[in-house]
């Protein structure tokens, strides 16, 4: 294991120690890359290595998706039934607190609400169909890309992350990565490489 600016990097023997994981099921992992965003290795000494802690917040990514794309929907009932947060949770397999968070940071896909009813404590409660919930799930889902927008059109989450390369200018990408990652339920890595693409953006603007 060698360290290049002050990041640890290992070969696929340093991984195999580092995650307890075989070598065949890393090489596996690194053969399917283009599909599953594995981090990229960099040649040292004519020897593969990987930064053994993006490759930590990869996986952490990876494995919440696969286990979510896992997850029992519930597909009975009327798709035009209207429900309530808690009931939109059970359908999706989700905890209650998450639909409570998505009302103020929604993922991509997320539906706007077919009705919204204010309470006598002054919150509101959104509504939404099974039929809009089961969208969301397939489309999120689908084909292992859970938490991406549609391939059409720009993808918000790069004019996200030029807000916050433009508001905090000194921040590292590793501390605007795990920020936003924590804002908006997606992983770390998953947001590196969202700010590199934004800085690229940034540079043709002449920002």
């Amino acid at each position: 294991m060698q360290t290049i600016d002050g990041r640890p990097y290992g070969t696929r023997e340093d991984l195999v120690a580092h995650t307890g994981y075989s070598r065949s099921t890393l090489a596996a992992l690194w053969k399917d890359r283009v599909a599953n965003g594995h981090p990229a290795a960099r040649d040292i000494d004519g020897v593969m290595h990987w930064d053994l802690e993006e490759w930590d917040e990869w996986y952490a990514g990876f494995h919440r998706g696969r286990r979510d794309r896992a997850r029992t929907v519930d597909r009975s009932g009327d798709p035009d039934e209207e429900l309530r947060p808690v009931d939109q949770a059970r359908l999706l397999g989700l905890d209650p607190s998450a639909i409570t968070h998505y009302r103020k940071n929604p993922p991509p896909g997320w539906p706007e609400p077919v009705r919204v009813e204010e309470l006598p404590s002054g919150r509101v409660r959104e509504y939404r169909t099974r039929h809009q919930l089961w969208a969301y799930h397939d489309t999120t889902n689908r084909a292992g890309t859970a938490g991406r927008p549609s391939a059409e059109g720009p993808d918000p989450r790069i004019e996200e992350a030029v807000k916050a390369l433009a508001a905090q200018p000194d921040r590292t990408a590793g501390e605007l990565a795990a920020e936003l990652a924590e804002r908006h339920s997606q992983s770390p890595h998953t947001w590196r490489r969202i700010l590199t693409e934004a800085r690229k953006q940034l540079h043709q603007r002449g920002d």
